[in-house]
């Protein structure tokens, strides 16, 4: 079994309490997602890329990706490869004259420029399960009829996860669910002027 799982970029959503983003990846071929707070910048540049928004001169992310094409370099994929103390860490994956390196960069870098570039982004398969959610296991209320005795499933959400869960709650009370996703093609509510980034990628 391979140690990570791809992932699609299902939203680029904003919080209404404190205007922070959160970037959220879906598991292909399956109902778990991994929410990652990004700061405001990397928000656009991501939700510009999946819009395909024309924009008058290079971002710094197509400024990599052009500076990458330039030197013969081939960005093959994005990893999402750890989660320590609530701080995601990536790869990028990268390809010259047949070797292969890694070179380690924040989440919300690797997503804009696997977005730009078209190539996939994968997690590791750890990092999914400490930091993923389930909505239908783990968010929907269950009923008493539903209610089923524990289980020692290797999926069980830990009481780290649980807090996780918790905070991700609280997050999803706050977000405008009438606002647009990246792939409406709509304006996105306005940026503030601080960025609340920090370590979270």
């Amino acid at each position: 079994m391979s140690v990570f799982v791809e992932v699609t970029i299902d939203s680029v959503r904003v919080s209404l309490t404190n205007q922070q983003r959160i970037v959220v990846l879906r598991e292909l071929n399956a109902e778990r997602y991994l929410p990652i707070w990004i700061g405001p910048y990397e928000a656009e540049a991501i939700t510009i890329a999946l819009q395909e928004i024309e924009v008058a001169r290079p971002q710094t992310h197509d400024l990599i990706k052009n500076l990458l094409s330039k030197l013969d370099v081939r960005l093959l994929q994005v990893e999402i490869t750890d989660l320590r103390e609530d701080v995601f860490y990536a790869n990028l994956v990268l390809e010259r004259d047949g070797e292969i390196q890694k070179v380690d960069c924040r989440p919300s870098d690797a997503i804009a420029l696997a977005v730009r570039a078209h190539v996939p982004v994968l997690v590791n398969r750890k990092v999914m399960l400490e930091g993923g959610i389930s909505p239908e296991r783990e968010v929907r209320p269950v009923e008493p009829a539903e209610a089923e005795p524990p289980t020692a499933s290797p999926e069980a959400p830990s009481p780290d996860s649980e807090d996780r869960l918790s905070i991700f709650e609280d997050f999803l009370k706050g977000i405008d669910l009438d606002s647009p996703d990246p792939s409406s093609g709509e304006d996105q509510p306005s940026e503030p002027d601080d960025d609340p980034d920090a370590p979270k990628s």
